[in-house]
C-alpha cells in the first residue's frame, strides 16, 4: 500500500517541545517550541496539542523538558513533579497517562547522571511506536473504505491527533494513497471546531474532497444514502469496547446504526484501558463555559447563562462494527485484556 508523509506535529530538539499550534489554523501553520514544563501543560490544556496519541508523546517529551528547564532539588523528584503536573491537565485522554507512567518506569533505571539519555531514549521510541502504530491502523481501516466512498467524521483524527501518521482520517488518506478516490464529510465539530479548522485543512493539504457540516445536518446526510461509512477515533476504550471520544460521538453512532450505515473506530492499542471494565468508569473532562457561550471573544448566549460542556461522551461497543487497532480490525463482542 502507498504511503503518505506524516505531519511534525509533536518533535522534540535541542531541549524543546516543538508542537504545531493547532489553535492557529487553519489561519497560520507555525511551530511552537517549548521550553518549561508550565508551557508544556498550558499547550496541553489549551488544545495547541491535542489528540490522546499526540497527547501521549507531548507528556513523553514533557520530562525532557522538565530537566532542560533546569531548577533546584533532586532530579527524579522534578521529573515526578513534572508527570504530575501533566497527567493533571486531560483526564479522559490514556494515552497521556500511559506514556507518563512508561517514562516514570523508565526513570527508575540506571544512574541519576544518565537519566536524561534514558528519558530521551523512551520518548523517542513513544514517538517511534506511534508511526508504526498509524501506519498500521491506517492501512488495516483502509481495507473498509472501497474506491469511491464517502466517509463521515467526527472531530480531528489525521496527522494533527498523532505523531504525525493519524488514526481514522489516516486510514481515509491510506486509501487515497493507494489510488482509490474518496470523499470526506467532516462534522464541523462544535464548540471549538477541529472538524472545520483542523481535518478540512489535512484534506486540503493532502488534495481529498472535503466538506463541513454542522453536526446537526449529520442525520439527513446519514439518511440520504451518500455516506458508505462513519469513521472516528478514540481518547479511551473501555475493556468491553466501549469508547470514549469528541462529544457528539454518541450521536453519530445512534445516527449510523439507525440509517444502516457502518461505524468504525480506529485508534493504536495505547488507547485501549484493559484497567477500565466499560464506558461508565471513563473519567470524562468538562471544559470552561466561555468555550461554549462565546466565540472568537462575542457572546452568543445572554449574560449569566451557564453552559454544559462536557469535552467528550462515551459510545457503547454494541453501536461500534469494528474497531481497527494496529493489530488489525476488531468485531464486537470487543473484549480487551492484558497490558496494551
Amino acid at each position: 500500500m502507498a504511503r503518505f508523509e506524516p505531519l511534525p506535529t509533536v518533535r522534540f530538539a535541542e531541549g524543546e517541545l516543538r508542537i504545531i499550534d493547532q489553535t492557529l489554523l487553519p489561519g497560520r501553520y507555525e511551530i511552537l517550541s517549548l521550553t518549561t514544563v508550565d508551557a508544556v501543560c498550558d499547550a496541553i490544556r489549551l488544545l495547541r496539542v491535542r489528540g490522546a496519541p499526540a497527547l501521549g508523546i507531548a507528556g513523553a517529551y514533557g520530562l525532557l523538558v522538565a530537566i532542560s528547564e533546569g531548577g533546584g532539588g533532586n532530579l527524579r523528584d522534578r521529573v515526578d513533579d513534572a508527570a504530575r503536573r501533566i497527567a493533571a491537565t486531560r483526564p479522559t485522554a490514556v494515552n497521556l497517562g500511559w506514556a507518563l507512567g512508561r517514562m516514570l518506569i523508565a526513570s527508575r533505571t540506571g544512574d541519576v547522571s544518565d537519566l536524561g539519555a534514558v528519558l530521551e531514549r523512551e520518548a523517542h521510541a513513544i514517538l517511534a511506536e506511534d508511526l508504526a502504530m498509524s501506519e498500521a491502523m491506517t492501512s488495516h481501516g483502509a481495507t473498509l473504505i472501497a474506491d469511491g466512498d464517502a466517509v463521515l467524521t467526527h472531530c480531528n483524527t489525521g496527522g494533527l491527533c498523532s505523531g504525525g501518521g493519524g488514526t481514522a482520517l489516516g486510514a481515509v488518506f491510506a486509501a487515497a494513497a493507494d489510488g482509490r478516490s474518496v470523499r470526506v464529510f467532516a462534522d464541523e465539530t462544535r464548540p471549538l471546531l477541529q472538524g472545520a479548522r483542523l481535518t478540512a485543512w489535512e484534506c486540503a493539504q493532502r488534495d481529498v474532497p472535503v466538506t463541513v457540516l454542522v453536526e446537526g445536518a449529520a442525520a439527513s446526510l446519514l439518511s440520504s444514502g451518500n455516506v458508505a461509512s462513519v469513521f472516528v477515533g478514540a481518547d479511551r476504550i473501555a475493556a468491553n469496547g466501549d469508547v470514549a471520544n469528541k462529544v457528539g460521538t454518541l450521536g453519530l453512532a445512534i445516527l449510523a446504526r439507525r440509517a444502516g450505515v457502518p461505524f468504525y473506530v480506529v485508534a493504536p492499542s495505547s488507547t485501549i484501558d484493559s484497567a477500565i471494565p466499560d464506558g461508565a468508569h471513563i473519567p470524562i473532562e468538562h471544559r470552561g463555559d466561555d468555550e461554549v457561550i462565546r466565540f472568537g471573544g462575542i457572546a452568543t448566549a445572554p449574560s449569566g447563562v451557564d453552559a454544559y460542556n462536557p469535552a467528550f461522551d462515551v459510545t457503547p461497543a454494541d453501536l461500534v462494527d469494528a474497531i481497527v487497532t494496529e493489530r488489525g480490525v476488531h468485531r464486537f463482542p470487543y473484549q480487551f485484556t492484558g497490558k496494551r
